[in-house]
Order: C-alpha cells, then sequence, then structure tokens
C-alpha cells in the first residue's frame, strides 16, 4: 500500500520551523523542528486508525533532516513524502 503525505510549514521564525504533516487536510498532527538544537518534536499526532502515528512522524522527521541537509536549512512551504 502506498502512503503519501503532505506536509505545509505553518510557522517559521529564526529559531524553530512547524509543519501540519498527514495523508489529508482533514487528519493531521504537528512537528517542530528547532533551527538551533536540531531536535525535532512532534507536537499533534496524526491519529487516523489505519497507520501507526509512529509511522507517519518517522517519515515526517525523514523529510525534515533530508531537507536541512539537502537545502541547507531552507525550508519549503510545502513537502511531500511518498512511501
Amino acid at each position: 500500500m502506498a502512503v503519501y503525505i503532505l506536509m505545509e510549514k505553518i510557522l517559521e521564525n529564526e529559531t524553530t520551523v512547524v509543519y501540519k504533516f498527514g495523508p489529508d487536510e482533514k487528519t493531521i498532527g504537528k512537528i517542530e523542528f528547532n533551527k538551533e538544537t536540531k531536535k525535532i518534536k512532534v507536537l499533534e499526532r496524526v491519529n487516523d486508525g489505519l497507520i501507526s502515528n509512529e509511522a507517519y512522524e518517522h517519515w515526517a522527521i525523514q523529510k525534515i533532516v533530508r531537507t536541512v541537509v539537502e537545502q541547507k536549512g531552507l525550508f519549503p512551504q510545502k513537502m511531500s513524502v511518498e512511501h
């Protein structure tokens, strides 16, 4: 089964970037990346009942880490993950 996750930036400032993420517009969680400490924190879980929250969070974290490396800290407004 293929999984698609949309990530949309909802906040960015000097130290933090926050994305909402999930399989659709109604089923979303929120994840925060601290630019200074390089730590990631899940603010809200997806809870769609089909796929584990840990899987969604893992995929979102992977995308953020890749973005930090590949985009040199520039965070796009929208990103997607396909698994």
